[in-house]
């Protein structure tokens, strides 16, 4: 009798990729983990708790900062300076002159204000218009009101207004801008103290993280040389504290964000009822997708550079005897 082979009883059988097992061996660390943080529930929340308080320190003061830039969005017309024509120019002379400095690359709009607007406009608001009619002439030039291009900084603004003043028609110039500029030479310190200040608090944050997967460390240590007895590399003993400093991470950059938004979420009806009174239209500015996400992305660099820097560092100090 004739033997006839079976072709799917010798089908050979099929093995996972190397990245499959990577990947499972990743996911078995994670878990692992995160299984540890979890059976010690009180110290893993109290870390988790100060990484997050401490994140949300800059986050909370950089939202401040951006409500403030938002609130002050609406003074650029304080940057505006006016310029005063001489009595003898006349309406025309006025409009001409205001046409060539509107063409200027570094004015972006020039208005002009005639003498009998300026005097109209001055006899509504005063409430002297009986009086000023017993006036013979008008006493008040025409005016221009200037707009620098947003492109201005500082020293180009000043050069800006010296060469507006000394032209012929020009009498005075009237700038009320150095509040302004104050103003915003406070917000760049305030800018400047945040970075320095989330420089120094992401230091504070990898040594908690380090100290503790230092003590985790200390407590495994009879683990570590028998696995390493066993012909573990010191990347793959490594790997399950990179885990624990990842979710040290991500657990407390998503509290701190928590607690940002919920400080904005309490500031709201205080605002609300602030806009009513001044009738104005105040809206409370929140941190947008890429903030929030470089909020969570930074706390998790931050525990994994603890981690893997102090396991690094204690790792070669453990060898089996």
């Amino acid at each position: 009798m004739a033997v006839t082979r079976n072709t799917d009883a010798i089908a050979p059988v099929s093995t996972p990729g190397a990245f499959s097992i990577w990947l499972t061996r990743h996911a078995s660390t994670a878990l692992g983990a995160l299984g540890r943080l979890s059976r010690q529930p009180l110290a893993s929340l109290m870390i988790v708790l100060v990484i997050g308080v401490t994140l949300a320190l800059p986050a909370a003061i950089n939202v401040i900062v951006k409500n403030v830039q938002t609130v002050s969005g609406s003074w650029d017309n304080a940057l505006d300076f006016s310029v005063y024509l001489k009595a003898s120019v006349s309406v025309d002379e006025a409009e001409s002159l205001a046409g060539i400095i509107g063409q200027r690359a570094d004015v972006a709009s020039v208005d002009l204000i005639t003498a009998d607007e300026a005097l109209n406009e001055f006899k509504q608001q005063s409430g002297f218009g009986d009086a000023l009619n017993q006036l013979g002439e008008n006493p008040l030039p025409h005016a221009l009101v200037v707009r620098p291009s947003p492109s201005n900084t500082s020293a180009s603004m000043i050069l800006l207004q010296e060469e507006i003043g000394n032209l012929p028609e020009s009498d005075l110039v009237q700038v009320d801008t150095e509040w302004v500029q104050r103003f915003h030479a406070i917000l760049d310190i305030v800018r400047q103290a945040i970075a320095i200040g989330s420089a120094l608090l992401g230091l504070a944050i990898v040594v908690i993280i380090g100290n503790t997967i230092r003590l985790d460390i200390e407590n495994r240590r009879e683990e570590i040389e028998v696995t390493k007895l066993i012909g573990a590399s010191n990347a793959f003993v490594r790997r399950p504290f990179l885990w624990t400093g990842f979710w040290y991470g991500l657990f407390g950059g998503s509290f701190a964000l928590l607690l940002v938004y919920y400080g904005l979420f309490l500031l709201k009806g205080p605002v609300a009822r602030l806009a009513g009174l001044y009738q104005g239209n105040i809206t409370v500015a929140t941190m947008g997708v890429a903030e929030s996400t470089a909020i969570i992305g930074a706390a998790i660099f931050l525990g994994l550079f603890a981690s893997w820097f102090t396991a690094a560092r204690h790792m070669y100090r453990i060898e089996p005897r």
